[in-house]
């Protein structure tokens, strides 16, 4: 099994996915295929002590910036290291795709290399909630600013079966977030999106809100891309903030640094629960191919863990799974 890395995407390329790949070549025996501008990656791979075995470059000459227009990035630059890697997916000489580069461009690069499964009608990332035990899938969170009803119903299935196949949850609860709690809640879409899915066999268990999401409640929870998007970023925002006023705090007064010290271990632990560098990187769903999206703030680390994410689903069957749900 091979995964593609797109070597020249994110905010701290190529250094940072380089890295990564390195780490997880060495410590988690992964295949993986770099691919961009030969002569930059054999210069990061140079600076690395020890090349593992399991990494090869694959040639592509051009970049997707941050800056550009997604869409027209991707039609214009075929040659594009997001591009090839969505290609090499297509063709079967890879098992899964991971990019950190400008998102619009990795979902448009998706959909227009891979294709959509059968009867799905959009695509939609996912994100990873800390909880009271394993996480909350969110979904969508970027993808699809605007939504059918049906779109919202699709993700519930699509959550659900990643889950399920990925943490082994039998029949996963489904939530759909609202302002409250009753039915009748929240604009149009939510009330038809909720009927629609009262009227599946998915454990749907009704309205959630915000404050449900970490409660260990729920296990997945579906929303438009607009909502989710600002949601996941406000969130990221929020926990920021909190984090660096602690260490203003704490290094503020002696005793507030003695206490520091006694509970390092306990907000060491915290901070890991609440990084998304844990988990390195959140499925893209719907498409005909495995693709992980990572944080465009993503350090070695991050990258690491984003290639065990797409080894993981890769191994899981999880393709198979989503080919088979039902279409409305």
């Amino acid at each position: 099994m091979i995964i593609a890395l797109d070597a020249m995407g994110g905010d701290r390329a190529p250094r940072e996915p380089i890295a990564g790949a390195v780490q997880a070549a060495r410590e988690l025996r992964l295949e993986i295929a770099l691919v961009g501008r030969r002569e930059i990656i054999e210069g990061e791979l140079a600076r690395q002590p020890h090349r593992p075995a399991g990494l090869r470059i694959v040639e592509a000459r051009e970049v997707i910036a941050m800056g550009d227009s997604p869409a027209q990035a991707v039609r214009q630059k075929r040659d594009a290291s997001t591009n090839v890697a969505m290609r090499l997916l297509k063709n079967g000489e890879v098992a899964a795709v991971v990019s950190a580069g400008n998102t619009g461009a990795v979902v448009a690069s998706a959909l227009f290399n891979l294709g959509r499964l059968p009867g799905i009608a959009r695509p939609a990332i996912c994100a990873l909630f800390p909880s009271t035990e394993h996480g909350v899938l969110v979904l969508d969170v970027g993808a699809n600013a605007d939504c059918k009803p049906s779109y919202l119903v699709q993700f519930a299935h699509m959550g659900s079966t990643y889950m399920e196949r990925m943490f082994a949850i039998p029949r996963p609860r489904v939530g759909l977030l609202n302002i409250g709690e009753e039915e009748k809640k929240g604009n149009e879409l939510a009330q038809e999106v909720h009927q629609k899915l009262r009227r599946t066999h998915l454990n749907f268990i009704g309205n959630v809100e915000g404050q449900d999401i970490t409660r260990g409640a729920v296990d997945v929870v579906v929303t438009d891309g607009f909502t989710g998007n600002v949601m996941v970023k406000a969130t990221e925002a929020v926990l920021d903030f909190v984090f660096s006023r602690m260490r203003d705090i704490v290094s503020s007064r002696i005793q507030y640094q003695l206490a520091g010290l006694t509970l390092r271990g306990a907000l060491r632990d915290m901070r890991r629960r609440l990084d998304y560098s844990e988990y390195g990187g959140v499925p893209l769903l719907g498409l005909k191919g495995i693709v992980i999206v990572a944080h465009g703030r993503s350090d070695a680390f991050a990258f690491k863990n984003a290639l065990r994410t797409a080894s993981e689903a890769a191994s899981s069957d999880l393709l198979s799974a989503l080919t088979g749900l039902p279409k409305k």
